[in-house]
């Protein structure tokens, strides 16, 4: 027969792996929760952001660059750990599996959406009142993601396109991942 020190650490040991795997099922839910808010939020600066592209004379360059910086702040790292091995694959979740499989893609998606929202609030301090023609794209204008495209590969020639165009870049990111790695 077990003495009660005994039983009493086989009990302990049990609590402390059941408490472990109950903590990250509810460590990953948080996680799940707070990238959902997350990703509303940048959809509202998204949004912010396109009805000034869309109507240049509601350019406010405060609200410009705080929407950018806040897609920024929300994107790199941040978005990277939201998507860890257990949120991934959290029954909360709406991340498709491959999201693990292919971490070095998803990791460069989430990295570039930190990148071009760089590029926007830089051309929010670089415009300080109006929506300038430097901002805009030009008739013809290759967007990027098809042959005839950019595809940004430095910082440098990042600062050398339109404001608009790196909008533009920074949704076709968001469209690529959403379509690679979310269920619907």
């Amino acid at each position: 027969m077990q003495s009660e020190a005994s039983m009493n650490a086989k009990f302990l040991v049990c609590s402390v792996i059941f408490g472990t795997v109950a903590s990250a099922a509810v460590c990953a839910k948080d996680v799940v929760t707070a990238r959902q808010a997350d990703m509303k939020a940048m959809a509202a600066a998204t949004k912010s952001i396109a009805g000034m592209f869309k109507e240049p004379s509601t350019y406010r360059p405060v609200e410009f660059k705080h929407s950018a910086d806040l897609i920024g702040d929300k994107a790199g790292r941040v978005l990277i750990d939201h998507f860890a091995r257990e949120a991934a694959t959290s029954s909360d979740s709406k991340a498709k599996p491959n999201i693990i499989d292919e971490r070095e893609r998803f990791d460069r998606l989430a990295n570039d959406l930190k990148s071009y929202a760089g590029a926007l609030a830089a051309a929010a301090e670089n415009n300080p009142t109006t929506m300038t023609d430097s901002m805009r794209m030009k008739p013809g204008e290759a967007m990027g993601g098809g042959p005839l495209g950019t595809h940004v590969r430095s910082e440098e020639q990042l600062s050398s396109i339109p404001a608009e165009h790196a909008f533009h870049l920074m949704l076709q990111t968001c469209t690529t991942c959403h379509s690679r790695y979310r269920m619907e």
